[in-house]
């Protein structure tokens, strides 16, 4: 998600739209988790310096990425929500072509990547959602993360849960699901 919405902001600057090779690695980054066009984007972004640039635009204060890998970028879930917000609110950097476009990928991702924080939306509602997961080379342990925007009870939430050290990734699922599920009716009510 972050990588998308900086490929758009430099998009944007550049007063162009995504050329059709762009479109078509966005589309399986986001909607697959391919790794392969994730690369070549991080490529096209400038890595993890134009990442920084772009995240100071988006809001981003926690998230810092590194020049080994995108997938070894550190953040937290605070920054998932402003970016989120950034993806979402007409207040935003992103334009309203942009945050359409990101929706639209986030909101049709592959069934086998229908999982976490959309478990609490409302049936029949359109549920943006990124999830992201890595086993951790070092100790075998897992990271696994999921953040959308989500309506829930009639309320449109954007939630991030943020999980580490998994024995695995379904456990890492399960884990997510069950934080969830308990927190936002929690969350909800105390709403009224």
């Amino acid at each position: 998600m972050d990588i998308l919405a900086t490929l758009l902001l430099r998009a944007q600057d550049e007063k162009r739209p995504l050329t059709a090779d762009e479109k078509a690695k966005a589309s399986v980054m986001i909607r697959a988790s391919d790794n392969a066009a994730t690369w070549a984007l991080w490529d096209a972004i400038g890595k993890a310096d134009g990442l920084s640039v772009a995240n100071a635009r988006l809001g981003l204060v926690e998230t810092v990425a590194t020049p080994v890998s995108w997938g070894l970028t550190r953040t937290t879930p605070a920054d998932q929500l402003r970016l989120l917000d950034a993806v979402t609110s007409k207040e935003s950097v992103l334009s309203v072509a942009s945050r359409s476009y990101l929706l639209e990928l986030m909101n049709s991702v592959r069934a086998d990547q229908a999982w976490g924080v959309s478990v609490v939306a409302d049936s029949g509602k359109d549920t943006a959602l990124k999830n992201g997961w890595l086993p951790r080379d070092a100790t075998g342990l897992w990271v696994v993360n999921s953040v959308g925007r989500v309506v829930h009870k009639g309320r449109t939430l954007l939630v991030a849960v943020l999980s580490d050290d998994q024995v695995s990734m379904p456990v890492g699922i399960d884990l997510i699901e069950e934080v969830v599920e308990a927190a936002i009716p929690a969350a909800t009510r105390a709403l009224g």
